[in-house]
Formats: structure tokens, sequence, C-alpha cells
């Protein structure tokens, strides 16, 4: 990155936080968003850096999209930049879900379905955007493109927690045997203010507070929210659809919370914005504690997001190390391949399954795709394209 493009702590939190608000369709799509905006608008980092960052945190487990997020947000403004990125792609998600989740039981009849309905379509446009682009910018020989194709069709068959980081990691031993790079060139390298030993010592950091965690129990309160959300962002690969079942089993299968309210917020998580690993927010609002909802939010909250962005800051001047070298540029070749088969995979399922039912569906989503591919439409526009489509839909028919 140059250095002298350096920005201010409020610039990155109000790009972040337009983000925050506008970023549907989970993970995947975020990924999109934060490409469109910080790579091809506003060239925070160019589209080899990106890709790197993108590597990395796939390899890490955490929410995939919020430590990239993070990450640019530290490589933008230091850490003030990073925290700064932290609260304005999250604090909209946290804000709406918790609004969504009360006035949820108005929401189910017919206008309301219709327009949740809608958002699945905005999905459909916004990660098909997605994965076109990145396959066009990844996956530029035929070596690739049959990489991307393999992971595709692996993960199609093959449903396991694991099966993403196991594509992740093939995909790293087939691009250093089969992707050769040239070496990775100065304006390309990923730059950190911080040393190896501070990266280390972020590293000792997680550690400590995950065998605490793990080793040590009978806690009640906010040390046990902060036990639960800790463990499940420093133990889930592959984002916030994977920790949601993960969750569940915590906070219902004790009786913390109740299934109802479980299942009403994870409906409700799928229709905002942001990260969904934000639904700790609601969460912690319904675990009883002492303190009161306003401090169990807060602590559900930070200590998710925390274990990800501990490893994120651990591996950052690591990678800086060694990224020059061209075995490492092989292999983010060959990962970036994978991940962009993962996305392939999940566009088609679940995103494409849950959302298209009709021939109409199809027509709105891929006129939503075209605004956003053809046009430089904001997505914001594909949001209410969508959704004003699906409700005339459900009105007139």
């Amino acid at each position: 990155m140059n250095s002298n493009s350096k920005t201010s702590v409020f610039s990155v939190f109000k790009t972040f936080l337009k983000l925050g608000l506008t970023s549907f369709g989970g993970p995947v799509a975020h990924l999109s968003y934060f490409r469109k905006e910080l790579v091809e608008r506003q060239k925070w980092v160019n589209e080899n850096q990106y890709s790197q960052l993108l590597a990395i945190c796939q390899f890490l487990p955490g929410p995939a999209s919020s430590q990239v997020g993070f990450a640019l947000g530290l490589l933008r403004a230091g850490w003030f930049g990073a925290i700064s990125a932290f609260i304005g792609f999250t604090l909209p998600s946290v804000i709406l879900l918790i609004a969504f989740a009360s006035i949820l039981p108005y929401l189910s009849g017919e206008m309301g379905i219709a327009a949740i309905h809608g958002l699945k379509l905005v999905t459909c446009a916004v990660v098909a955007d997605a994965v076109w682009g990145m396959f066009n910018k990844l996956c530029p020989d035929i070596t690739r493109r049959l990489l991307t194709l393999a992971v595709m069709c692996m993960l199609l068959f093959v449903d396991s927690t694991w099966s993403q980081m196991f594509a992740v990691f093939v995909g790293a031993l087939m691009g250093i045997w089969l992707c050769k790079q040239p070496e990775v060139e100065t304006e390309n390298t990923i730059n950190v203010h911080y040393s190896k030993k501070f990266g280390l010592m972020l590293f000792t950091i997680f550690t400590v507070l995950l065998l605490m965690f793990m080793l040590v129990g009978g806690h009640d309160g906010l040390f046990t929210i902060a036990q639960i959300f800790y463990n499940a962002g420093a133990l889930v690969f592959g984002g916030g659809h994977v920790v949601l079942p993960l969750l569940q089993d915590s906070v219902v299968g004790t009786g913390l919370v109740g299934n109802e309210q479980f299942i009403a917020g994870y409906g409700a998580s799928q229709a905002i914005p942001g990260p969904m690993f934000a639904f700790a927010a609601y969460l912690g609002a319904l675990i009883p504690v002492e303190q009161g909802p306003f401090l169990g939010v807060f602590v559900a909250l930070i200590f998710i997001f925390l274990p990800g962005f501990l490893l994120v800051g651990a591996a950052l001047p690591l990678w800086q190390a060694v990224s020059h070298r061209r075995t490492a540029a092989n292999a983010i070749a060959g990962v970036n391949a994978a991940v962009v088969g993962i996305l392939a995979a999940v566009f088609y399922d679940p995103i494409l399954t849950s959302a298209i039912s009709s021939l109409f569906d199809v027509a709105v989503a891929g006129i939503g795709f075209i605004m956003l591919m053809y046009f430089k439409r904001s997505p914001l526009l594909v949001v209410f394209w969508c959704i004003a489509m699906s409700m005339l839909s459900s009105y007139f028919y």
C-alpha cells in the first residue's frame, strides 16, 4: 500500500458506516461491496493486495468479511482505523437487528414476507456480480479456472463444516504446484506498521483467552456470555451461516434463550445489511445478566469478533515477511481460485435455491445483476428495485 494514501480515522468510519447500511446479502456479498468501494472506487488497495487479504482471512476462523474490513481499516489508518471500520460496519446491523426482531411479528403478513423475499433476490444479484467480477480478475488462465470449477463441484456434493477450509488448503497446494507466478512486486506488498513480535503477542493473547474459556467453567453472567461467544468466534470456519447452529447449541441447548426467540432473531439476521455475527448482539440482549441487557450486548458482540481480529492482526506481519516469495505468490493464486469456487458454490446453494421460485424472480434478480455489472448502479438502488418488484408481484398475484 502507498503510504501517501493514508486517510483519517473518521473517513474510515464514514466509509464503513455506508457499507454497513447498504451491504445486504451476507459475507460473500460483503466482499463484493468492499471490492467495488475500496478497490475500484476509492483505491485504498489494488486488486492484488485485496486478493491477498481475502486469501489470508479465508485461512483463519472467524467472520471473513468483517476480518477483511478490519484489515483494510488497519492498513489505511492504523489500529484506530481498524476499530472504526469494525464499529462503522457493525453498528447499523446491531441496531437494525434488535429493532427488526422487535417488529418481526408484524412482518408475518403478505407484504412483509414479500419484502423479505425481495432482499433474497438482492442477494442473488449482488453475489452473482461478486462471483463474476472475481472470476475474471482472479482466474485469468485455464489452470485457475479448472481449479475453481473443481472446488465448486466438490462443495456442491460434499456438505461439511470443514469442506471450505479443506478447499482453501487444497487450493494453496495446487497453487504452489501449478500456478507459477512472478515474485510479488513492491507496490503489491501488504505493509503493516508493527513487528512480527507484536503479531506474536496478539496470537498469544488469542491462545490464552481460548484456553481460559475452554478450561474454566462454573461461572455465570457476563463471563458465560464472553465464554460462549469467544469460543464460537475462535473455532468456526465459514462465517456467519456456520456459527449460527453452534450458537443455537450453546444458548438454546443450555436454556439461556428460548428456541422461538432464537429462530425469530435468525430470521431477522438474514434480512439486514452488515455482518451476520451481529446476531450475537441480539442473543446478548436476551441472556439474563444482573448488569442489564446493554452490557450483555456489548460483551457478546466484542467477544465473538475478538478472536478473528486477533488472528488477522497476528497474521499480517508474518505474511508481510514472506509475501514477496514466489512460493507465497503461487499459493495465493491457488487460494484465490479456490475462494472463487467457494463463492460460486454458495451462490448456487443456499442463495439461488432459497431465493428463486419463478421466472419472475429470475428476471428481477437478473435485471439487478445487469444494473450492477453493466450500468454500475448503486447496490442500494438494486435493493429498492428487488423489494419493490417482489411486493408488486405479491400485490397483483
